[in-house]
């Protein structure tokens, strides 16, 4: 049932509803006018009544029949049930009996009921709209390179491969890498990163994106569907679809309130007629009891702040698939991160520079940079990164000979210059170990030891490491301060795990694990009674996030579809490792109040639908119900709109 097509049974059903009241013979007399006598009246009220209960009340009919063809009992089958028995009754008190009829009462009760699922499908698509945004960030033209020359296309005719000219302050039309240009890019509506992020050539952009002050030329990677943004949404409708745990009891209490409901009706009609209160009046009860036990606040309660949960995630670079393991994050006992490039940068990086000889520490960088500049091993590059980073000026290199699993040889400025390990310092007669203390002392931490040496001297020591991100260790925190037990696993010896664990704060880690035994790592850990969320990249992590109570992927990017875990983080920030548990505590907290408002609704609105209070001069009216019974509904949409306040 669309939105729009609500409105449109609410608005004829509201517009034929007064020419019922006006008509109607009861209101006639609260109101003290009367109509002159004229037999089109009754026409007009029975025609309009019909309109209001055939025309108005047909998706709660359309409704019942597809419930019942699933062979089960829903809302629409209690307000059906209300509906038509009332207006049955008042058809045949029209032609067949004489007695008071019921077509006013079921006329607003109809009206009320569709003014309230109108108003709860607008909260929802309230709830829902936010990410729906996201589709309007993709430009509808994009500018391609063809023979030289910008070519304005439709973003829909791109193809991978194309390249796409991105001027300074236009949305980046699709997923590719940069081939040419530096800018920085403000990602915050698709990961939630409030800073603009840095973009030079190999770096990778987003579509729906916005660029900053510098123009990019895009190799396009994905188009259409494929999108980060395309998935995004798909990711989170199939959350927003699928039901966690709480919410599969709930539409089991749902089920058997419903045929509470139409037993409880049932009874009140045959008590109140059995002791002579009158069959106008034992009805009414009866479809007041019908429209009151309605269990749509109750089947409102968890999908409502599903919707919002896995929104608010989106918006902050964490896609729930499942929104099970947003219910389930809430129990997990410890949090094991893999180590390379999830609690590491997974790439080298200089930590350590030595003096032994005559060159200051710029020399001896400048001199291995000079060596390593055109080896693709990972500490090679992490050296020249490092003069990179200090601005330094590249020297060249003459006569360069490599050595394998040694180092390599070259000449540079006047000197024969060596970087390499303790075997390269022993084939050109330099003792390696006579720095043995400082050695021992970088090893221990874990650290690659790169020795620089001229012809006949060692002149210093480079220490490398896979560098430890900033966040990790604040990511660290915040879990312990949660409560939660955290770890680290890695296929590394146990002296550089036991480093980088004593680095972050944490006192278990699992060394020299190998990738098919991680999962066996996590069974372990299961079988001591914990729940365990396991946090990796997704690719050779696979098995253990499968394994896990919760798997969650880290550092996706554009390659948010990872089909082994549950929870995918765009962002490669272990921070939101604890973002993601705050929002599942604030989840079920949101939940279990809209659990404990629908049911306490109904166990109080039941009795007092009955005629509990008949004897004290209260009786509940149904159009009276059906405005209580909608605003419940509505109260726990709000209920959980609500969370969109609170900070993850």
């Amino acid at each position: 049932m669309m939105e729009a097509e609500m409105k449109r049974h609410f608005i004829v059903a509201a517009i034929f509803t007064i020419p019922v009241l006006i008509l109607s013979p009861s209101i006639q007399g609260w109101a003290g006018y009367t109509l002159p006598p004229n037999p089109v009246w009754n026409f007009l009220l029975v025609l309009a009544a019909s309109v209001v209960i055939l025309y108005g009340g047909f998706v709660f009919y359309k409704g019942s029949v597809a419930s019942l063809k699933l062979h089960t009992l829903d809302m629409n089958v209690l307000v059906s049930i209300a509906l038509l028995s009332g207006y049955l009754y008042s058809l045949g008190s029209t032609f067949l009996f004489k007695a008071p009829d019921f077509y006013w009462e079921i006329s607003t009760l109809a009206t009320f009921i569709l003014f309230g699922h109108w108003m709860e499908m607008k909260a929802q698509r309230s709830a829902s709209g936010a990410l729906k945004e996201l589709v309007k960030l993709i430009p509808p033209t994009a500018n391609i390179i063809r023979d030289g020359n910008v070519v304005e296309i439709p973003t829909s005719d791109v193809k991978v491969g194309d390249i796409v000219l991105v001027k300074p302050g236009e949305n980046v039309p699709v997923d590719g890498v940069v081939v040419e240009g530096e800018s920085s890019v403000n990602e915050s509506m698709v990961t939630g990163e409030s800073k603009p992020v840095e973009k030079r050539k190999e770096s990778k952009v987003i579509g729906g994106t916005i660029n900053g002050e510098g123009a990019i030329r895009v190799r396009v990677t994905k188009t259409g569907e494929e999108t980060a943004i395309a998935q995004i949404i798909k990711l989170v409708e199939q959350a927003m679809s699928s039901k966690p745990r709480v919410q599969k009891l709930a539409d089991r209490a749902a089920g058997y309130l419903t045929l509470i409901a139409i037993f409880v009706g049932a009874g009140t009609f045959i008590f109140w007629l059995g002791i002579g209160a009158g069959s106008l009046f034992a009805l009414t009860l009866a479809i007041t009891v019908v429209v009151i036990a309605c269990p749509h606040a109750l089947g409102l309660a968890i999908p409502a702040v599903t919707s919002i949960s896995t929104t608010m995630a989106a918006n902050n670079g964490i896609l729930i698939k499942n929104a099970e393991a947003l219910e389930i994050a809430k129990k997990i006992d410890i949090v094991v991160f893999d180590k390379t490039g999830t609690l590491t940068r997974g790439e080298f990086g200089v930590t350590d520079i030595i003096r032994l000889g005559d060159w200051s520490e710029r020399e001896i960088l400048e001199n291995a940079a000079a060596i390593e500049v055109n080896s693709e091993h990972v500490i090679a590059k992490g050296i020249v990164k490092k003069t990179q980073e200090k601005g330094l000026q590249r020297v060249k290199a003459e006569k360069f000979m490599a050595m394998p699993g040694k180092g390599a040889r070259a000449i540079v400025g006047k000197n024969g210059v060596y970087a390499g390990n303790a075997n390269l310092m022993r084939d050109i007669n330099i003792n390696p170990y006579i720095y043995q203390g400082a050695i021992s002392k970088l090893s221990s931490q874990g650290k690659t030891v790169i020795y620089v040496a001229t012809d006949r001297r060692l002149q210093g020591l480079i220490a490398l490491a896979d560098l430890i991100r900033e966040e990790s260790r604040e990511a660290v925190k915040n879990l312990k301060e949660l409560g939660l037990e955290v770890a680290m696993l890695t296929g590394d010896n146990k002296q550089t795990a036991a480093y980088v664990a004593k680095e972050l704060g944490m006192t278990t880690f699992f060394a020299e694990v190998l990738p098919d035994q991680k999962a066996n790592t996590i069974k372990t850990l299961q079988d001591q009674k914990k729940r365990v969320a396991m946090v990796g990249d997704g690719i050779n992590d696979a098995p253990a996030l499968v394994q896990a109570d919760v798997g969650i992927a880290i550092g996706a990017g554009t390659d948010v579809a990872v089909e082994s875990a549950d929870v995918v983080l765009i962002r490669n920030d272990p921070r939101d490792v604890s973002k993601l548990i705050n929002l599942s505590n604030k989840t079920m907290r949101k939940m279990n109040e809209n659990l404990v408002w629908a049911t306490g609704y109904n166990v109080v609105a039941i009795p007092v639908a009955a005629g509990i209070l008949v004897p004290y001069g209260i009786v509940l009216r149904p159009e009276f119900a059906a405005v209580t019974m909608s605003l419940s509904s509505i109260s726990v949409v709000i209920n959980a709109l609500l969370m969109r306040r609170e900070k993850i």
